[in-house]
């Protein structure tokens, strides 16, 4: 699937349906009153709000700021890091099931109506996910916007980098800056500031803890389309991302490594599989020859034997 145009998404209106804000933090306590300072204006005409934050027993004080923050978020505190996926659900559980939610990593910053403009696609059929614009904290454009992995994405992206890749209309990453200005559907979009519908949380079920971190959304998203929802963008909801770190620190960066070829094993057979890896091992090994630390960690993760349980064809 490509980046499709979208022009029946606006029309923005107040709505009584239920919403809840989910944050999941783990040591959090440089960002997350930021984003709840956010929260007052970014959920402007939303009535019917509710925050909850999951945290990951944070060794600092990330739990006790939210809880003292005027906001009036509920926090819950699930006594171990099971991951981001881990504290998704844990909030989920406490959560109406007729509610609307919008998952935020705690280093988001929301603009002034931002949650009303992303929710607002929602309201219509098949609309199942929606994301939002996101910035960068010095303005520029993160290019947050993806195609499903094959090895198609995977080879360009090894072998002419995913901006060029992006540009022949062949890589994961969507980087064409138009593709940004107009609300379209795609194939999956960041994780770190997401909206889901009351029905399709319904239908797709609880986010998939195996990952632990990265790769998750991947998977929760194709979840949602095989359900027959549509992952929608949505220009006119914008936020700004303060994280993003993964390209700088070498142990997220084999974390994600390893899960983007977990999660495509879990839906190829092996000879698929082989050539993903390969595509994975071709463009570390190029973008290693700098010496570049992160690399080299992506590398090693790329060479690491996979799970039986991650073989074997299609998972639901």
């Amino acid at each position: 699937m490509t980046f499709t145009a979208a022009n029946d998404m606006t029309g923005i209106r107040p709505s009584d349906r239920k919403l809840a804000v989910i944050v999941v933090t783990f040591n959090s306590a440089d960002t997350i009153v930021g984003l709840l300072d956010t929260l007052h204006a970014g959920l402007e005409g939303l009535s019917l709000a509710e925050i909850v934050i999951a945290d990951n027993a944070s060794s600092d004080a990330s739990a006790a700021m939210a809880e003292a923050h005027p906001v009036g978020a509920r926090v819950i505190r699930t006594g171990r890091n099971g991951g981001y996926a881990a504290g998704i659900n844990a909030a989920l559980a406490t959560i109406a099931g007729d509610a609307d939610v919008l998952i935020l990593n705690p280093d988001i910053r929301l603009t002034r109506g931002a949650a009303l403009r992303l929710v607002a696609p929602l309201r219509r059929r098949q609309a199942g996910v929606a994301a939002p614009r996101i910035f960068h904290e010095n303005g520029a454009l993160c290019h947050s916007l993806r195609r499903e992995p094959s090895l198609r994405t995977a080879w360009a992206d090894a072998l002419l980098g995913a901006r060029l890749g992006s540009g022949l209309d062949m890589g994961e990453c969507i980087c064409d800056l138009d593709l940004y200005e107009a609300p379209g559907i795609v194939d999956w979009a960041s994780g770190a500031a997401l909206a889901v519908s009351a029905e399709a949380r319904q239908s797709i079920g609880p986010w998939d803890e195996s990952f632990f971190l990265y790769s998750e959304e991947v998977d929760y998203q194709r979840r949602a389309r095989r359900a027959g929802f549509r992952i929608v963008y949505v220009p006119d909801a914008e936020v700004i991302h303060f994280g993003g770190d993964y390209r700088r620190n070498a142990r997220l960066y084999s974390l994600l490594t390893a899960n983007r070829l977990r999660d495509y094993a879990r839906h190829h057979g092996a000879i698929s599989t082989a050539l993903f890896r390969l595509a994975l091992l071709t463009g570390e090994a190029l973008r290693s020859l700098g010496g570049s630390p992160v690399h080299r960690a992506g590398l090693k993760a790329a060479l690491r034997p996979l799970p039986p349980t991650a073989m074997g064809g299609s998972h639901p």
